[in-house]
């Protein structure tokens, strides 16, 4: 995608970056920000609008279909069917199908059920439709976001209160993980795509026409929002400077500028969940791939679409996230509470927050700040929680699939 003058580049990220600096956590900021780079692709070309809908059948690409490429694990399936309590005849929702591992448990598991399986990811839908094709009458394919969700339900005759139980993975798939032609991983070599959607809105911008873009403020406003990256500035100055020499296109070629500025001490000392060592450029790949596929508002979108269609007093809601942006915004709406303000911190949470804006760099472990998990609600939120505390993988289930180690479970029932 060919950039316009510099003049309207650089008005569209300082306008985006002064929005993100007032409110760098609140959905509605996020949809400014995201609308002014749409407008930015449209203004590159008069093709069609970015809404427009892609072909309802959809081919398996022979990417996702070889047998170099592994299928996705699901995460914590036994732990999704208790929380869903599936009874035969019930309609059941999964509004992120995947590889279709949580619905196949679901099919196995139960007889006479109806899933509704919805993904915006072409390759999923047509593993979505060869699953339907084995189970004819049981399983109903859609291919759409979140946001897109409602009007297709109602198409298919699931109006609000017409489904029993809703499932919802926020991750993203070891399918798009393993292709290095999506640019989802910084160990594969492969162009800076990041758009979940794949070629369904071929002028969506991409990672590397955000990072071509923005300026070095708007660049670090990003980081720190969506990646909670601590070495934000330095980062976006690398990618600046970068960026001068050469645009920044290649998954790999941004992993090496965002270690180069990091220093030495640094390199080694960020771990994971398994205490394995994490590449300092994992953050910045987050904070990009939000932001590109317009993460957080969808998630939001399809919470509310959830709790719309959901029956009432007895509905159920399993949601799975894998980072702390995700895990904070179910927790909060599941509460009830008000998304466009600022969230409610405990007085640990403030103590451990200051901690940390004195400390000085040292060691990074993937460290996310954590709200009390009582997850509690009032009655004003419209739901019950299923647990007072959130459920996260086993020892033996991390031993055969370490992608899941960030997995958060949060179920609740509509009042």
């Amino acid at each position: 995608m060919r950039l316009p003058g510099n003049g309207l580049m650089w008005g569209l990220a300082g306008s985006l970056w002064t929005e993100a600096r007032r409110a760098p956590r609140r959905p509605a900021t996020h949809l400014r920000c995201w609308r002014k780079l749409c407008l930015l692709a449209r203004l590159c070309s008069r093709s069609a609008p970015l809404g427009s809908i892609a072909p309802t059948r959809t081919a398996v690409t022979s990417s996702a279909s070889s047998g170099q490429q592994t299928l996705h694990t699901p995460v914590m399936v036994k732990e999704v069917l208790e929380s869903l309590d599936v009874q035969p005849g019930q309609v059941v929702l999964d509004m992120t199908f995947g590889a279709g591992g949580h619905t196949k448990a679901i099919l196995r598991a139960i007889r006479d059920v109806t899933v509704v399986a919805l993904d915006r990811d072409p390759v999923a839908h047509g593993l979505a439709q060869q699953l339907a094709e084995e189970h004819p009458g049981r399983v109903y394919p859609l291919l759409g976001r979140f946001s897109e969700l409602s009007p297709l339900l109602t198409s298919l005759g699931f109006g609000p209160g017409s489904v029993s139980a809703a499932l919802l993975d926020a991750g993203c798939s070891s399918m798009q993980m393993d292709s290095a032609q999506r640019g989802f991983s910084l160990s594969k070599d492969g162009p800076l795509d990041m758009r979940m959607d794949g070629e369904r809105f071929p002028r969506m911008p991409s990672a590397a026409d955000v990072l071509n873009a923005l300026d070095q403020q708007a660049l670090a406003s990003l980081l720190r929002a969506y990646g909670e990256e601590r070495h934000a500035g330095k980062i976006a100055s690398a990618i600046l400077q970068a960026r001068r020499v050469y645009p920044i296109q290649r998954t790999q070629q941004l992993a090496s500028i965002v270690a180069g500025s990091m220093p030495a001490c640094a390199l080694y000392a960020r771990r994971d969940r398994l205490q394995r060592p994490s590449h300092v450029a994992t953050k910045t790949f987050q904070a990009l791939r939000v932001f590109v596929n317009d993460e957080l508002n969808e998630l939001h979108a399809g919470l509310q679409v959830a709790q719309t269609h959901l029956r009432p007093c007895g509905g159920r809601l399993c949601a799975l996230t894998f980072h702390s942006l995700e895990d904070r915004l179910v927790k909060r709406f599941l509460r009830g509470e008000d998304l466009s303000a600022p969230p409610r911190m405990s007085s640990r949470q403030r103590a451990r927050r200051a901690l940390r804006a004195r400390q000085e760099e040292g060691e990074e472990e993937e460290d996310e700040e954590e709200e009390e998990d009582d997850d509690g609600t009032g009655g004003s939120a419209g739901w019950v929680s299923l647990r007072r505390k959130v459920l996260t993988p086993s020892r033996e289930e991390l031993e055969e699939n370490p992608r899941g180690r960030s997995a958060k479970l949060r179920a609740a029932i509509k009042r």
